[in-house]
């Protein structure tokens, strides 16, 4: 298992995260809001969102950032060609880190186990 998280998995650009949202296919829960989109790649990229009425302090929500991206790179059963876009709903600290990354896990499985397809 890779311990990176390499650029070419990452969605930056305005553009692509607004083409996840524009599918609107999504999974939620009490932590979590996934966005799901294929892609004309080979493998899985993911997008973060975690805006400031979630966390106010950068620290809060660069941490929530590191759990949500370990969390992606160690799901084993990811779907390649697909995009997913995590907005947390809930923030979550040290003590709430294995319920949160439960819930995630769940979520990811959930959307794995889905088939995403190109047309709506």
């Amino acid at each position: 298992m890779a311990f990176c998280f390499r650029r070419a998995q990452r969605i930056l650009k305005t553009d692509e995260f607004s083409s996840v949202f524009r599918l609107r296919r999504v999974r939620s829960n009490a932590w979590f809001q996934v966005y799901v989109a294929p892609n004309q790649l080979g493998h899985a990229r993911l997008g973060l969102v975690v805006s400031k009425k979630t966390a106010k302090r950068a620290n809060r929500r660069n941490y929530m950032k590191r759990v949500i991206r370990d969390t992606f790179r160690q799901h084993p059963d990811r779907a390649a060609g697909v995009d997913f876009v995590v907005r947390v709903r809930a923030p979550f600290d040290r003590a709430g880190r294995p319920e949160a990354v439960e819930a995630l896990r769940a979520l990811f499985a959930r959307l794995s186990s889905c088939r995403v397809s190109s047309s709506r």
